[in-house]
């Protein structure tokens, strides 16, 4: 009976998570929906915070890291529209989940974390739920990881006060990048496409605030 007692209330968890935190933010991709239905985000917290797995907040998982709030995971997953051809760089791995989300819609994942720690956590969540296209690496991921570009898609799972520099040249021609720049409190997710070989289109998608990355480009400070 307990067993049952605890798939239920994670299934009921899971069910409301969908419907009243990612469906009431404009996200309603079925792909997507499907994929946060599938993929057990309770596997990809740490025991001390399973009980909060679908709450809208932002979870500590240590190295004074957060989880990103399950909407703003499942808005990124719709503005990118990840094919089954895509090579992917995440930057930012935390736990794995993220990662795991883009591993199930594309061919291939580069994923890095600049603490070991986290991801040796988060390959062993990876392993444990049999998600195998992901190539972990161990490393400052601020600038991008130009050793194995391009990228059709680069996601950024932190912040960065401006675009961090040739960037998006690490993007393949027809690639995207959403990453989250400004400072707090006045932040924009931004989508960057690669139009062709020397243009790019840019759209601002909607405001949020989450932590800077660890050594995130500062561009140019002016003192008055």
């Amino acid at each position: 009976m307990e067993s049952f007692s605890y798939i239920t209330n994670y299934e009921t968890a899971r069910f409301n998570m969908i419907e009243q935190q990612i469906r009431t933010w404009e996200v309603l991709d079925p792909v997507v929906l499907q994929l946060l239905h599938d993929v057990p985000r309770e596997f990809f917290v740490t025991e001390a915070y399973q009980g909060l797995a679908f709450a809208d907040l932002e979870i500590p998982i240590g190295c004074e890291q957060k989880m990103l709030t399950p909407k703003l995971e499942a808005r990124i997953l719709q503005a990118l529209s990840i094919q089954k051809s895509d090579r992917v760089l995440h930057v930012g791995t935390g736990t794995g989940y993220l990662t795991a989300l883009l591993a199930k819609l594309a061919q291939s994942v580069v994923s890095v974390e600049i603490h070991p720690e986290l991801s040796q956590l988060a390959e062993r969540s990876l392993r444990e739920n049999h998600i195998n296209n992901v190539e972990l690496k161990v490393g400052d991921g601020a600038y991008g990881w130009p050793t194995q570009a391009p990228y059709d898609v680069i996601v950024f799972g932190a912040s960065s006060p401006v675009e961090p520099k040739d960037l998006r040249e690490q993007l393949a021609v027809g690639g995207r990048m959403l990453i989250v720049l400004g400072r707090a409190p006045a932040m924009h997710a931004t989508l960057i496409q690669r139009i062709s070989e020397n243009a790019y289109k840019e759209d601002v998608l909607f405001e949020t605030c989450i932590d800077a990355l660890i050594n995130a480009d500062q561009g140019v400070m002016f003192e008055f």
